[in-house]
């Protein structure tokens, strides 16, 4: 659910037309949807498309003034227990009640015939998102900046401090052994989706591997948490009214998430190479720095951060690997996204950027 604009407005930065040879069967959505949701309106469903993001596919659905979200797997291969939304439904079913910024889930369908795959429909959060571009409409200042930065880090350290437990969430993951289990299943990863040679790659996969750290108390963790994750409100663009894209949510070490979302985070000063594969508006001026950011986290949460470049290591490997499996999809010959081509390059830039930290720190 990423996009541009005030999502409360129908923009061409909020969705766009569904792209080709990826369209639902609207008939088949809403025969499913008058089943199984009470109360939508007597309206025909329109279908829009969420135009951002690489992996699932989001989609709007409109019934007169009744709008929901759909979330499905991408088209194509994908890989075994990868893209499951049945267990990205029933996480969020029960993280919403203990953390409201995330959508409730309307239904789950596990019936092929539908769309083609499994799939569920939730509550669409309205706001404004913010991606590669500030949103128009939006008046800019250092100071938005600022507390937007500063919204960012609150939301991250507030999610790491649920009780999952009480939460019911004890069978989503295994918190020991969380962050060797990670690496290695990444290192493999890789390898199975390996196109070209990037001499750094076993070099910096063997440093993570000796480098291991303790982990801290295990808490929630998103997985996939930055800025164009989050949605914020259209009176206060600093004010958070949703968090998205829970489909890797696990129990494990709260400092993977934060390495995440600050290997998402640019800076203006950062090099070309690395820009053009992490282009945000967290480098304009008033938002804090990737240093800050760990700072103020640090501050906010009480936890330890001296191990953090070996979760900034991960974390850019993760992050590459993620680019690195879409791109074979597309050289492949498995998806016809044009966006994906470029992937190549972007993984190599960010395998080298995590060989910089692993050997020279952050």
């Amino acid at each position: 659910m990423k996009g541009g604009a005030n999502l409360t407005q129908r923009t061409p930065q909020d969705t766009i037309p569904v792209r080709p040879g990826e369209e639902l069967n609207a008939e088949k959505v809403e025969h499913f949807l008058r089943e199984h949701i009470a109360r939508i309106p007597d309206a025909p469903l329109e279908v829009e498309q969420f135009p951002a993001g690489h992996s699932n596919l989001t989609y709007l659905l409109r019934c007169g003034d009744w709008e929901a979200v759909l979330r499905r797997p991408p088209f194509g291969p994908v890989a075994p227990k990868a893209h499951d939304m049945k267990r990205e439904s029933w996480i969020l079913s029960l993280i919403h009640k203990v953390f409201p910024l995330a959508p409730k889930p309307y239904v789950f369908c596990e019936d092929d015939s539908i769309v083609g795959a499994p799939f569920y429909v939730m509550e669409r959060k309205k706001g404004i998102v913010l991606d590669r571009q500030w949103p128009e409409g939006v008046e800019c200042s250092p100071e938005l900046c600022r507390r937007i930065s500063e919204s960012t880090v609150d939301t991250l350290a507030r999610l790491h401090s649920l009780d999952w437990k009480t939460a019911g969430l004890g069978a989503i993951g295994r918190p020991e052994g969380f962050m060797e289990r990670q690496v290695q299943g990444w290192i493999g990863r890789y390898e199975r989706a390996k196109t070209d040679d990037i001499p750094v790659v076993e070099k910096t996969a063997r440093w993570m591997l000796d480098h291991l750290p303790t982990s801290p108390p295990a808490t929630i963790v998103h997985n996939d948490f930055k800025l164009n994750n989050m949605i914020f409100s259209a009176a206060d663009p600093a004010e958070a009214v949703a968090v998205v894209d829970w489909e890797m949510t696990t129990i494990g070490d709260p400092l993977s998430d934060v390495a995440i979302t600050v290997s998402y985070w640019d800076e203006a000063g950062d090099a070309e190479q690395l820009r053009n594969g992490f282009t945000s508006v967290t480098s304009l001026p008033g938002f804090i720095s990737r240093r800050e950011f760990l700072e103020l986290y640090a501050a906010k949460s009480g936890r330890d951060l001296s191990e953090i470049d070996f979760y900034l290591t991960y974390a850019y490997y993760k992050v590459a690997v993620i680019c690195q499996q879409i791109f074979y999809r597309w050289k492949m010959g498995q998806t016809h996204d044009p966006r994906f081509e470029r992937l190549g390059g972007v993984v190599e830039s960010l395998m080298h950027q995590a060989n910089r930290i692993a050997m020279n720190g952050f």
